[in-house]
């Protein structure tokens, strides 16, 4: 009988209800911090703990006057994390997505998505190797870097073969003004981090010197990828923890390791002669529709490279646009092309000559004679044919051999010299190896070796003519250059100095003499000869005649070699027409190279483009354009070249 409410039931009872609620608080506690503690520990710092990167600016490529060429620029990569969004958010969705400017939908199945799942049997070999990587954690690395991962970043897949996505990017770019109104929508899991893309504010300009870099972030191309070492920069990072809305918790953040920003470059080229040598790559495209040309600038004095352009050309911003057939475009041709350079390779045999003391410029050639009066080491040997235009009735000088660019004179020439000495001028001058030019997929040309199964009797005539070798624009612009600096060769040079983030100078790149290959006093001789082509009445390039400035140089017109594997030649209406260019010749301050292949023929007269009519009137307009903009003076008329008489005492 009971007593009173509190009876001995009711007593035992409570105290029973009591002892299970402190017994299995107490049975939880054990399991929370005795038998769970490592597993429970791991998924709660796996949860809470984050490394934030903090991404390193890659350094900016300036031109010779401090214009950027490539720079990076900060934007923000919008992220979001699935399992952290708030309900009541969705309404917010559709300004999020106009701010962003991505679909709606798109954001929508981002958002909602929050596993991924791996099926068959990675499902079941993810299951069994669960308990091995239990303890992997997602957080980021110090070396992770978003900008280069894919879209989504998930955790590691449970037996069913789930991995949950704690990641998922919304947007690759979003500026900051952007990501201000986006911040002021309060949605929960938005995870914005601050990177650096790679920017070429000129567009087009300089493509392949410049190169690119992917939205890996990985440079591909040219000086990009040839100076990553001092542009890529060190990323820094911090260890810290977040809470449940994703924002860092600072109290707790327990490391932290600055970016350390990438170093500067700036080139030896000019942004405006790179650009007013493409606008007159383009003048030659519209009007003679080539399958490629380059203009090479540069200062003979130190080898200093001012521009340096190719058509066609792309825009590194959008690299990813072109087609299989456009991507050929990203070729350097001015540095991994092959082509014959036809007369303007003349320069060397003459030279040789000249160097040797085999000739003055008043030595005398019949330039009319046949294989059965030349000879060469008893045996005679035939001489290549001269162009159909050309015929001489008397013995021409070297000047004039020079200035109407026989092909006889100069092959008898080479004759002279004889085999070795010959290929020994060749290799001299730079041809048949690499020029240590730094952009990167540069090849030595082809140059015969004499005494080889394929050294041909007509190679040792044709090769002096600029017939069986094989030269980039670059090595024929270079071996002109020869003559320019007074018979040094220089290396061509690109990078100028590496600047530090602050500016401060840490490495300058001066002229690097490689070799002396000609006396000066033999440049100078050859030079003055070379002032008879576009200057006396005998000369065959008076397009390229710039009053008053002494301008010296050489046409070149090859016919190129067939590509359906059949020996020989093209017709006369595929050609590569150059114009290679000095002045003032006296005192040459400007070397400058255009190159055209395959010029549309039939817009000549005589269904030729030769290198007159093709390249010389760009290298006039080119130079008419430098001269101003590079402060170069006129030559004074009573110091005016040459004093080498040519026939009929004309200069």
């Amino acid at each position: 009988m009971s007593k009173g409410f509190a009876s001995t039931y009711r007593i035992g009872l409570l105290a029973a209800v009591v002892f299970l609620a402190y017994g299995g608080l107490g049975a939880r506690l054990v399991w929370l911090h005795v038998l769970g503690r490592d597993e429970l520990l791991g998924s709660a710092e796996k949860a809470r703990r984050e490394v934030i990167p903090d991404f390193a600016r890659r350094g900016s490529i300036l031109d010779a006057d401090g214009a950027l060429l490539a720079v990076s620029r900060p934007v923000i990569i919008l992220g979001a994390d699935p399992s952290y969004l708030r309900t009541g958010d969705e309404k917010k969705w559709p300004e999020l997505a106009r701010l962003i400017g991505v679909p709606l939908a798109d954001v929508e199945k981002a958002l909602t998505t929050k596993y991924r799942t791996v099926e068959g049997a990675a499902a079941s070999a993810l299951g069994a190797d669960l308990k091995r990587r239990a303890a992997a954690s997602t957080a980021l690395s110090p070396t992770h870097d978003l900008s280069t991962e894919d879209d989504v970043i998930a955790d590691e897949a449970d037996a069913q073969g789930r991995r949950a996505i704690r990641w998922v990017k919304l947007s690759n770019e979003v500026s900051e003004a952007a990501y201000a109104e986006v911040a002021s929508l309060d949605i929960q899991g938005i995870v914005p981090t601050r990177v650096f893309r790679r920017d070429y504010p000129h567009g087009q300009r300089a493509a392949h010197l410049l190169g690119y870099v992917n939205h890996q972030q990985t440079p591909v191309a040219g000086l990009e990828r040839y100076l990553d070492f001092y542009l890529q920069g060190e990323n820094g990072w911090k260890e810290s923890e977040k809470d449940g809305h994703s924002h860092e918790l600072a109290q707790f953040r327990s490391r932290e390791v600055h970016p350390a920003d990438g170093y500067d470059v700036r080139l030896t080229i000019r942004a405006e002669v790179q650009n007013l040598a493409e606008q007159e790559l383009a003048a030659i495209a519209v009007q003679w529709r080539p399958a490629k040309a380059t203009i090479i600038v540069s200062d003979p004095r130190t080898g200093f490279i001012l521009a340096l352009a190719n058509y066609p050309s792309y825009d590194p911003n959008r690299y990813n646009e072109l087609s299989g057939a456009e991507q050929a475009w990203m070729h350097n041709i001015a540095v991994d092309s092959m082509y014959e350079p036809g007369s303007v390779f003349k320069i060397v045999a003459v030279s040789g000559a000249l160097e040797r003391g085999l000739v003055t410029p008043a030595t005398r050639f019949d330039c009319s004679i046949t294989k059965t009066k030349a000879e060469y080491e008893g045996r005679p040997i035939g001489l290549p044919k001269e162009d159909v235009t050309d015929r001489f009735d008397h013995p021409l000088s070297v000047a004039e051999v020079i200035a109407h660019s026989s092909n006889k004179g100069t092959a008898q020439m080479a004759l002279m010299l004889g085999e070795d000495s010959f290929y020994q001028f060749v290799r001299a001058f730079g041809f048949g190896e690499l020029s240590g030019f730094p952009v990167g997929g540069e090849i030595p040309g082809r140059v015969i070796r004499p005494h080889t199964p394929e050294w041909h009797p007509t190679t040792f005539t044709r090769m002096p003519i600029g017939q069986a070798v094989a030269v980039t624009p670059l090595q024929m612009h270079r071996a002109m250059s020869v003559v320019a600096s007074g018979g040094l060769l220089m290396r061509p040079q690109i990078i100028r100095e590496i600047l530090s983030p602050s500016g401060q100078v840490l490495f300058q790149y001066g002229p690097v003499v490689q070799r002396r290959v000609l006396s000066a006093r033999t440049a100078h001789t050859m030079a003055r000869l070379l002032w008879g082509v576009p200057n006396s009445s005998e000369g065959n390039a008076p397009e390229a005649r710039i009053p008053g400035f002494d301008v010296a140089g050489k046409t070149g017109t090859a016919n190129k070699v067939r590509t359906d594997g059949v020996p020989g030649y093209m017709d006369h209406h595929h050609v590569v027409s150059s114009f290679i260019g000095f002045f003032p010749a006296d005192n040459p301050q400007l070397d400058i190279s255009v190159i055209v292949d395959d010029a549309d023929a039939s817009r000549t007269l005589r269904g030729t483009a030769y290198g007159h009519l093709v390249a010389a009137p760009a290298f006039h307009d080119l130079a008419l354009k430098l001269i101003p903009y590079l402060d170069i003076q006129p030559t004074q008329p009573d110091i005016a070249l040459p004093s080498v008489a040519l026939e009929g005492g004309r200069p």
